[in-house]
């Protein structure tokens, strides 16, 4: 379950954009690590999915052309080697449709300033009185060294907590630097062009998602997360490096083979809470965009960038184009 809980935060770090940023930490590749003939069995695993590889896509239907680049959100230095890449595809479009643009970004700030409730919980009872004393000085604790006062995260969502536990402090002063993950960073080399910049979905679409879960769920996500504190730099690495290798795919599969590995896990239960997960951040969304991307590439060429494990699998992005007659290139 804690593993589950851990993916479901760092996940949020190839699906969605959040305002957040991490960096590069000190960590252990979780999956180079692996027995050699263990990781061969994820690996298989991972590949069985429809374009489980590679991070560069064209798409063509009938003279339409969409090029997709699957990003990861978080700020890494070798970005530019993949920015070397998609710049010259950048050139070529018309439009970049991103999950989040500037004008998505700028209402949400206006709604946090507008809205406590997405962020706070501004009415009954605080952390601190629905946890375990020992509970809330852990969270209070890895929240200071998040830079966060124990008075302001007392009143904090928990899913909003979990997703900080799972930012290692180590990368907090990457944020404060103002460094940018991919998505930012071409969003940045679309306005130096003035190219036009257009949203995938609007802008409150995730926090619809966590204002589903119910309190209990929220509480059993911050507590998981708390588990795994002391060890989201290994995670960390292991979501880059996974990505940069162009397969992203296999940190879902490790994932859920770790977790369903831990003592006493109710294996039904863990797949149920995985398929739900996948549905909820990547499946529903995936079906959300499609009508978007359709009719952007109408008027394209077009530039598309999303979290990268919105491409693979059976209701994958790309698997969703191949559907509707476009055909997919991996591209160098």
């Amino acid at each position: 379950m804690r593993t589950a809980i851990h993916l479901f935060i760092l996940i949020l770090h190839m699906v969605a954009a959040p305002t957040w940023a991490a960096a590069m930490c000190n960590g252990q590749d979780l999956i180079a690590a692996l027995p050699d003939d263990e990781r061969a069995r994820i690996e298989v695993k991972a590949d069985a999915r429809p374009f489980a590889r590679g991070n560069l896509w064209h798409a063509t239907r009938d003279g339409q052309s969409i090029a997709i680049v699957g990003t990861y959100h978080l700020p890494d230095p070798r970005h530019e080697a993949l920015l070397s890449r998609v710049r010259p595809l950048l050139d070529q479009s018309r439009l970049l449709l991103v999950e989040a643009g500037p004008d998505e970004e700028a209402r949400l700030k206006a709604e946090f300033a507008s809205r406590p409730d997405f962020m706070f919980a501004t009415a009954g009872p605080t952390l601190a009185e629905q946890l375990s004393e020992a509970d809330w000085q852990l969270i209070a604790a890895e929240m200071r060294l998040r830079g966060i006062p124990t008075v302001i995260a007392s009143r904090l969502r928990p899913w909003y907590v979990a997703m900080m536990l799972g930012i290692p402090p180590c990368a907090i002063e990457t944020a404060r630097r103002g460094e940018k993950g991919l998505d930012h960073r071409l969003i940045a080399l679309a306005q130096a062009r003035a190219l036009p910049i257009r949203a995938l979905e609007p802008h409150d679409t995730l926090f619809r998602i966590f204002g589903d879960l119910p309190r209990e769920g929220e509480l059993d996500m911050m507590r998981a997360a708390l588990a795994m504190a002391d060890s989201p730099e290994d995670m960390t690495v292991t979501l880059a490096n996974a990505y940069f290798a162009g397969r992203s795919q296999l940190l879902w599969e490790f994932s859920l083979d770790r977790a369903l590995a831990e003592p006493g896990v109710d294996q039904t239960e863990l797949r149920r809470q995985f398929s739900l997960m996948e549905d909820a951040l990547m499946i529903r969304r995936n079906r959300a965009w499609l009508p978007v991307l359709l009719e952007a590439a109408q008027d394209g060429p077009v530039l598309a960038a999303f979290g990268a494990l919105h491409l693979p699998g059976t209701d994958g992005i790309l698997a969703l184009l191949e559907a509707e007659g476009f055909t997919l290139t991996p591209l160098p």
